[in-house]
This record gives structure tokens, C-alpha cells and sequence, in this order.
């Protein structure tokens, strides 16, 4: 995940998903893919039902609870670089409306990996009685915008938000990383307690569910404060980014690319909301 410009090249529009300010550079955009919770991952099953019941039945009720799911990016954004460019105000600055985000050397894209994380922990959330409202309605779009993400919670009221990204740093570093929201005084600083509760749930059950590490290239014990990011910067609820593991990196790219991995994610990741509910 990275908010940074898009160029247009012969070789169509390079972006890279890094957490950073300076993410890996000339990572081509993978093509769109097909529509669908799985669409494009390596091993994917057709329901994401959960490989692990007892698993499922810690996750704690979650009746009356509204979570927004923001996957991050889109299918469609790097054939219309005119509208992802578009610049929109995120009150510390102006940033592109979209950005096309990273993929795999093998070349699983992470708009597909986002669309398919968030599918699978929307069924598990809805399983335990949550309504989830997710930012987009498949993978084969354009956007939204990062403005138009936040405000997507902001209607909804949303007891809490999770945009679902995975990094494109450079090869070395590894693990996974979560964002919050920096202090802005009239604005993130109503929603930076409970985002941060948010943030340290999330992370203690990823880290037990996945057994991925914390990142070794940013932050500090897995956690990052930013300004400069649209759908935080914006958010009127509690909300967090989590960069599940670095695309670029073999290792991680590895267990992303699994789709019983990724399930596993996906239930961590409830387990963590569960968490912050308690």
C-alpha cells in the first residue's frame, strides 16, 4: 500500500504498495482481474469457509457491531491513470484519489490479495452477527477514491474500520505492520484512542493467528503513526490500515499467495476485532 504518484510509462502505470514514504520503485501493475473473492489467488477455494471450526467458535458475538472493510486499490485503476491521479484534499495535503498498488514476482496482485482477505473475514464477522460494510463491490473497478473510502465508514457509523493492504518494500524486509492515525487536532484527534485499542488488538492476533512478525523495516513494534494518509487523516471512526506482509519479500509473498493462508489471516484478523470489542 503507498499513496505515492503514479507515472506513466510505455510499460503502462508503475506504482508500488509500500507503508513507507519510499516505496520500491518499477513494480508494473498486474492486469485486473476477474470479479470474486478469490479472484486470482494461487490456490484459492470457491466458499472461504473457515479450515478451522474451533477457531471460528473463539471469536466472541459481534450482534449490533458495524465494521467497514476498506481493500485497498482496485482492478481497474491502472487502466485509468487520468482518475486515479486526480489529486484530493486529505487535510494535511493533496494526494492521488487511488493508487494501483504492488504484486508478487509471480505476479498475484495486491488488489486481488486485498479483495479476497476482506471477503473472507466479511463472511466470518457476519458469521458472528456483525453487519460489515465493505468500500468497494468487487475487483474490477476504479477506486474509490481515498476520500470517498472514509466517508464510506463515516456514513455507516462504523464501530470500526480496517483498510487491508499488503506492503511492496524492498525484498529484505519482512512481517507486517499496522498504520494509525497521527493526532490532528479538530479531526483524527476525536478517533486516536480508540484507534489505537484497535491497532494493539488487531496486532496481538494477527501476530498469535499467523505467526508472521513483526515488521523489520518499519515502525516500531509493529506500529506506525502517519498523517499523510487520506483514508485515516478523513475518518470520523476508529480506523487502522494493516499491511499483512511484504509482497516483494519471498517469504511473506509465500504465505500471502496461499489460500488456506489466507483464511487463516482472515480469521485472525476477527479474532482481533473480537478483541477490541471485549
Amino acid at each position: 500500500m503507498a499513496w505515492a504518484a503514479i507515472a506513466v510509462t510505455s510499460l503502462g502505470v508503475l506504482s508500488a504498495c509500500g507503508g513507507t514514504a519510499n516505496p520500491a520503485a518499477g513494480q508494473v501493475a498486474a492486469p485486473p482481474t476477474a470479479a470474486g473473492a478469490n479472484a486470482a489467488g494461487p490456490n484459492a477455494t470457491p466458499d472461504g469457509a473457515p479450515a478451522d471450526k474451533s477457531r471460528t467458535e473463539k471469536v466472541k458475538s459481534l450482534k449490533g457491531k458495524v465494521i467497514v472493510l476498506d481493500p485497498g486499490h482496485n482492478g481497474g485503476n491502472a487502466a485509468h491513470p487520468s482518475v486515479i491521479n486526480t489529486k484530493v484534499n486529505i487535510i494535511t495535503g493533496y494526494k492521488e484519489c487511488d493508487t494501483t498498488g504492488t504484486q508478487t514476482d509471480a505476479g498475484y496482485s495486491e488488489h486481488a490479495y486485498n479483495w479476497d482477505v476482506a471477503n473472507r473475514l466479511k463472511k466470518i464477522l457476519e458469521g458472528r452477527g456483525a453487519k460489515v460494510v465493505l468500500t468497494r463491490t468487487s475487483d474490477t473497478g476504479v477506486g474509490p477514491c481515498i476520500n470517498q473510502r472514509a466517508a464510506i465508514g463515516n456514513r455507516a457509523k462504523a464501530d470500526a474500520a480496517l483498510s487491508v493492504h499488503a506492503d511492496g518494500a524492498p525484498a529484505s524486509g519482512h512481517g507486517f505492520h499496522i498504520i494509525e492515525p497521527a493526532s490532528i487536532k479538530g479531526h483524527t484527534d476525536k478517533i486516536v484512542k480508540n484507534s489505537d485499542r484497535l491497532a494493539l488488538a488487531l496486532r496481538a492476533a494477527y501476530l498469535k493467528g499467523t505467526g508472521i512478525p513483526y515488521s523489520s523495516y518499519i515502525g516500531k513494534d509493529a506500529l506506525d503513526r502517519r498523517n499523510d494518509l487520506g483514508g485515516l487523516n478523513l475518518s470520523t471512526v476508529p480506523k487502522v490500515f494493516i499491511e499483512t506482509g511484504n509482497m516483494q519479500n519471498p517469504g511473506d509473498a509465500a504465505k500471502l499467495s496461499d489460500a488456506n493462508f489466507r483464511q487463516r489471516i482472515a480469521q485472525s484478523l476477527a479474532e482481533g476485532f473480537a478483541a477490541y470489542f471485549a
